[in-house]
């Protein structure tokens, strides 16, 4: 099999790894009104002469009933419209805005955003109408197995509890692999020897019958398993599209946390396309969430504001001062898996037969009297495999594939799982000081 090995990645901001487990400025205005008075000087004329005094009419002239009013009315008017077009949110009642919103990470335009205050009964109608939809499409599941211990000759029995998503109305349901596999999920002991589940039983929504189920197929390296139980006319999930998620988007946790079956918790999507590695070594790429998840979620469903599953619930991180830190498997990278599990009980990979590690700049300045390049080193070759059929030895040092820079074994193994079984494979090879090509046909994974 190709190398499993460990990305040790350093979380900012205070995380770290090891606490991963399989879980408008306001602006003031301000106006100077200036009352201006007319300041006239007046000078005293005498009549001239020879001419009769004529009598004045009585009551206001023109000026003051006409004229001045309108200029009044003019002015006050145009007061009032400045103020009003400089308070933004008046502005934005009478003439309407739209806004323009740029993720940087995503590249996304979003417009229209609405930036007006959100009714609560409409978010409370959502979540209710989401739970109603998927808590018949979410099933608990209890799992019993046997621990050996050193101090005791009989074996003793244990359970643990986990969640999965009905996948077709026929039974088959999608969780996570340390979910009935105990023995991946359980950290080993000089002491104690835990075996792989005995007994696995199901509960539906609103049904306190215990159905027996069987495992149709598991795979460790993501993390997830089918397993079928014997019933019908099942509902099953709908599912979404979790490459159109977006940061911030609204969605809902849902499972079996501690035991307590058809549990919902609300939250957003916090990040997308996290690098997480688990306690067990194993990297996934995951979407963040704040919707709790609790022990017990494992395999359960993070859904949209439609009621579509987006995610299926695998890490969350815990220790002091950790709080809102979830992690869900997006399940679209879940699709290809759950069908090559029921198909094949097994999920085809494609396979060039080596092991290896990483050389790293560090590792070339550290061992300067070796002749050495950033790559992956080839550690072991495997009897009739692609890469011996190739030519390819220990020691030779894998810089680039089908033309793409490798630097580490993440990046050789990323670009093996973009091909078919069958598919050739083109890899630089460097040793004794030259680099050549080789051509590979890409084998099924034993």
């Amino acid at each position: 099999m190709d190398n499993q090995y460990n990305n040790n990645n350093n979380f900012n901001n205070g995380n770290n790894n090891s606490y991963i487990n399989t879980n408008a400025t306001e602006t003031n205005n301000n106006y100077n009104s200036n009352n201006n008075g007319f300041n006239s000087n007046f000078k005293a004329t005498k009549p001239p002469k020879k001419k009769k005094e004529k009598k004045h009419k009585t009551g206001p002239g023109f000026g003051k009933t006409v004229a001045l009013p309108f200029v009044s009315g003019i002015v006050g008017a145009t007061l009032v419209l400045g103020i009003c077009f400089s308070v933004p949110n008046i502005k934005n009642n009478i003439v309407g805005s739209t806004n323009t919103v740029r993720d940087n990470n995503s590249n996304i335009n979003y417009n229209n955003v609405n930036l007006d205050l959100v009714s609560l009964s409409d978010i409370s109608d959502t979540g209710v109408a989401v739970a109603q939809k998927v808590l018949p499409s979410i099933v608990g599941i209890s799992v019993e197995y046997s621990v050996n211990s050193l101090f005791s000759r009989n074996p003793s029995t244990a359970t643990a509890e986990g969640s999965g998503v009905i996948i077709s109305s026929d039974g088959y349901i999608l969780t996570n692999n340390h979910v009935i596999d105990t023995s991946s999920s359980t950290s080993s002991s000089s002491y104690y020897e835990v075996n792989k589940a005995s007994k696995i039983q199901v509960y539906l929504y609103n049904d306190d019958t215990p159905y027996d189920a069987k495992i149709v197929g598991t795979d460790e390296q993501t993390d997830l398993a089918v397993i079928k139980i014997d019933k019908t006319d099942l509902t099953a999930a709908e599912l979404g599209d979790s490459d159109t998620v977006q940061v911030g988007e609204w969605c809902m946790s849902v499972g079996n946390p501690l035991g307590m079956r058809s549990t919902v918790c609300q939250g957003s999507i916090s990040a997308l396309n996290r690098q997480i590695t688990d306690t067990e070594g194993k990297t996934y790429t995951v979407m963040q969430t704040d919707a709790a998840i609790n022990e017990g979620n494992s395999g359960g469903a993070l859904v949209n504001s439609k009621g579509q599953v987006i995610g299926i619930n695998t890490l969350k991180a815990s220790g002091e001062g950790v709080e809102g830190l979830g992690f869900a498997i997006p399940i679209n990278s879940t699709k290809d898996i759950y069908s090559d599990l029921i198909q094949y009980n097994k999920v085809k990979r494609p396979y060039i037969g080596i092991t290896g590690s990483d050389i790293t700049e560090e590792t070339v300045e550290a061992n300067p009297t070796f002749d050495l390049k950033v790559g992956a080193y080839v550690r072991s070759v495997d009897d009739y495999s692609p890469a011996e059929k190739a030519g390819i030895k220990v020691g030779d040092i894998i810089t680039q594939a089908d033309g793409q820079t490798v630097e580490n074994m993440d990046d050789l193994n990323e670009i093996k799982n973009s091909h078919q079984i069958g598919d050739k494979m083109n890899l630089t090879i460097y040793r004794d000081g030259s680099e050549t090509t080789v051509e590979l046909t890409l084998a099924e994974q034993p």
